[in-house]
């Protein structure tokens, strides 16, 4: 089935070339673009794509404001995010994130990591740039930028474990391989954890794995 994608950005060309990009791929479709964030939160609750690339800063709603009304919290169906952004340190970015964002990609990335990133994004299973993700939510810990909240329940050490890898980027499959499991019990372990923690995906497993501490010296 084809993946279909709202891409928003408010410089025309930019816009342009990522539609170029994405529907040079026979799985993917480019429905709609939007110049500013209101024509995105518009045009995305009334298409329902499969994927939303957003851009961070644009006029009227910024890409963090787009994705809250996208898939933040008391978003009843929430719609994949995808954050595009200049830079990789960028702060604005881990407030998508937090808005209910799966990823985050860089501009100057390269049109394979995009493609990758929207059939991870409509996946819901791969983390999105993963290094980059782990940067920024490395560098925003030392900085003392975020909050610790613990698990609703106790995470067993499997839990643990697969938090921990989920947080430095590795997919399904290579925790499988890691821990000796199957795929289907590390999705059943990753479905667990976020329920544990009250977060929708593997972002929010890795943003609260860099909040609390967790990932000790590796």
């Amino acid at each position: 089935m084809t993946i279909s994608v709202l891409v928003a950005d408010d410089q025309a060309m930019v816009r342009g070339s990522l539609r170029v990009i994405l529907e040079d791929q026979p799985d993917i479709s480019v429905v709609a673009e939007a110049a500013d964030g209101a024509e995105a939160v518009e045009l995305a609750r009334r298409l329902r794509p499969d994927v939303c690339l957003l851009d961070v800063q644009m006029p009227r709603l910024d890409g963090i404001e787009v994705t809250r009304a996208l898939a933040g919290p008391g978003v009843p169906d929430p719609l994949r995010v995808i954050v595009v952004t200049t830079f990789d340190l960028d702060e604005y970015v881990y407030g998508a994130l937090r808005g209910g964002a799966v990823g985050f990609v860089l501009k100057d990335a390269g049109p394979a990591l995009l493609v990758e990133a929207v059939r991870a994004a409509n996946a819901g299973d791969a983390l999105v740039s993963p290094s980059v993700t782990v940067r920024l939510l490395r560098h925003l810990a030392s900085a003392g930028a975020l909050a610790v909240n613990g698990p609703a329940q106790p995470l067993s050490q499997r839990e643990s474990e697969v938090v921990r890898a989920v947080a430095r980027g590795r997919t399904n499959q290579e925790i499988a391989a890691e821990l000796f499991i199957s795929l289907s019990t590390v999705k059943g372990h990753v479905s667990s954890v976020q329920a544990k923690l009250g977060v929708r995906n593997r972002v929010g497993i890795a943003a609260w794995a860099w909040e609390n501490g967790v990932m000790g010296g590796r």
